[in-house]
């Protein structure tokens, strides 16, 4: 039994070192995109790389089936796999990756019932912290030895690319000035200062980012430098970004994923970490393409604070979706979401579809105004923490999705997110100053998604939610479709007055055709909000915005969103194109 466990887990391990080396060949080949400024191949190669892993762990299952004749478990047998696969990852650079693709294997290969830490990684034993400790993973510069101007200088020298910088003694001096102005630590005596810069650039869309952090002492901060390639053979600094606030926006779980050479992962996130520590962990592997690792950690997460807590589950606040049902835990900042057995007669979408367009925003650029979801199979949780008018709203609601089994509620489906206030109900308990600056960013958000090609579908306002940093973020999938699949019209005058009282529409209506003009109307019935709505953003509902907007698109033409206000970044010479896109509209305020 042992030379078969032996060769069931060596065979695990392989399939996971496939798939390990081909999330870092794409990932590599982010700088050369880059240099090249080809985004179309950025952001396929972004998707491209989420669909790697399940076909990794569907190949390692049909190995194992077809070599070793896998069929019902035999559990003494894969509890001695674990065994000789936990031996296997002590000297590994990656353990808790590997750990949770032998999660991903078995959990595929067997019943749910089998699902504990005798025969799976429920818990990890991958120490993570001597991995940090052992792999610096990042370099260190010194402003004592020649002021701070030199150390930027020697920052941005060491990252290498075939692409020069515009001007790298510029943006040196930029960002020394910078660092001046926004750092409480740069200040003074500099000879205790050191500046640590991760050996491996982060990108992103349009965008390389040299991260880092100042340190003095016992005292850190971030210290992030977003390179910028002009698409006229040069390189450039766009601002410094010295805050945790900045930190957390770059890393949103409202963006896509960075694509960042990680020899060992968890070095990676201690660092970042170090930055952001109210970041979960789950949201930092999530941020760095780990998506199926972030649902690890969220889960060990999730059942610890399930056992530190005892408050009830309850519906979510807001109003009631016709797609899905929602659920929440009050003390945990996360909503439930399930597909329900039955949809609303205007809802015309299938199960099956709802969960391509889950998909089709994982894949795609979020832009920081889409919510990004962890989807789970079989979550078991302690029936005790259900009320029974909860439990019967399920057996309503999706039934077919729920199973009770002795002490425990299985969900067979569902997507998990970050709980956010709706805007709904946000703008009914705002100030009026609260309100114009909600709007603003609504409007906003609308058209930083036509940037990149998305349309909504559901403009209501029930569909988005405000951050704590007061961001308008979209979390309501069922509707949304490319901006390219739209018909924008305007409303044909009537041709009678009693066409204008008609309740019915004089004219016809395509399944694709969309007339900007009514949204104020089925927005809000608050005469307020219509008025700010229109004098913030009346563009909106003019049908010739759209089409130009969709035209943009159509050329290959992606409007840039940066994850930083418009007033942090360094001037551009007038004219220039990166100039324009900074008093596009898509820009942050």
């Amino acid at each position: 039994m042992i030379d078969k466990a032996q060769q069931l887990a060596r065979s695990i391990l392989t399939g996971f070192e496939r798939h390990f080396s081909f999330f870092q060949e794409i990932t590599s080949g982010a700088r050369e995109r880059f240099e090249e400024a080809d985004w179309e191949a950025a952001r396929h190669a972004a998707a491209k790389r989420i669909s790697f892993y399940d076909q990794r762990v569907r190949e390692t299952i049909d190995k194992l089936r077809t070599s070793f004749g896998i069929q019902a478990l035999d559990e003494p047998l894969w509890q001695e796999v674990k065994t000789v696969y936990t031996g296997l990852l002590k000297q590994h650079s990656r353990p808790e990756l590997a750990e949770t693709f032998y999660n991903s294997v078995f959990c595929q290969l067997f019943e749910r019932k089998y699902f504990n830490n005798r025969n799976i990684f429920v818990e990890s034993v991958a120490d993570r912290a001597a991995l940090a400790s052992r792999y610096r993973g990042f370099m260190s510069f010194h402003p004592r030895d020649g002021g701070l101007e030199t150390c930027a200088w020697e920052i941005l020298s060491a990252f290498y690319f075939n692409v020069p910088y515009e001007d790298i003694d510029r943006d040196a001096r930029r960002i020394a000035e910078a660092l001046r102005a926004r750092s409480p630590l740069a200040g003074g005596d500099l000879h205790q200062v050191r500046i640590d810069v991760m050996e491996f650039p982060f990108f992103r869309n349009k965008g390389a980012y040299l991260i880092g952090r100042v340190v003095r002492g016992a005292e850190a901060h971030p210290f992030i430098v977003p390179l910028i390639n002009n698409e006229h053979g040069g390189i450039y600094a766009d601002t410094l970004l010295t805050t945790e606030e900045r930190a957390e926006a770059v890393f949103s779980f409202a963006r896509a994923y960075f694509l960042v050479k990680t020899p060992v992962p968890a070095a990676t996130v201690s660092f970042l970490k170090d930055l952001m520590p109210e970041k979960p962990i789950a949201e930092l592997y999530m941020a760095i393409g780990f998506h199926k690792q972030a649902k690890n950690e969220f889960y060990r997460d999730f059942l610890h604070h399930l056992e530190q807590t005892d408050d009830a589950f309850q519906m979510a606040p807001g109003t009631p979706g016709l797609v899905m049902t929602v659920f929440t835990l009050p003390s945990y900042p996360y909503v439930f979401k399930v597909i329900r057995d039955h949809f609303a007669p205007q809802k015309q979408v299938t199960a099956d579809l709802v969960r391509k367009r889950y998909q089709q925003v994982k894949m795609h650029d979020r832009v920081g105004r889409m919510a990004d979801t962890l989807e789970f199979s079989d979550v078991a949780f302690p029936l005790d923490r259900f009320p029974p008018e909860l439990i019967e709203a399920f057996r309503e609601q999706i039934a077919s999705k729920m199973e009770i089994d002795g002490d425990l509620l299985f969900i067979r489906h569902l997507y998990i997110e970050k709980r956010m206030a709706p805007l709904n109900l946000y703008l009914e308990q705002a100030d009026p100053q609260e309100m114009r600056e909600a709007l603003d960013d609504w409007g906003r958000a609308i058209k930083q998604l036509m940037a990149v090609n998305i349309f909504p579908g559901d403009l209501l306002f029930k569909n988005f939610g405000v951050t704590c940093a007061g961001k308008v973020v979209f979390y309501d999938y069922d509707e949304i479709c490319y901006l390219t699949e739209c018909n924008f019209r305007r409303i044909p005058p009537p041709r009678t007055p009693e066409d204008e009282l008609s309740a019915e529409p004089w004219y016809s209506v395509g399944p694709n055709d969309i007339f900007p003009e009514e949204f104020p109307t089925f927005l809000t019935t608050d005469p307020a909000q219509r008025r700010l709505l229109k004098e913030l953003h009346p563009e909106l509902f003019d049908y010739r915005y759209w089409q130009a907007r969709q035209a943009e698109v159509e050329r290959g033409v992606y409007g840039d969103v940066f994850p930083y206000p418009r007033r942090l970044r360094f001037p551009r010479p007038e004219g220039s194109a990166v100039k324009q896109q900074e008093e596009a509209l898509t820009a942050e305020p």
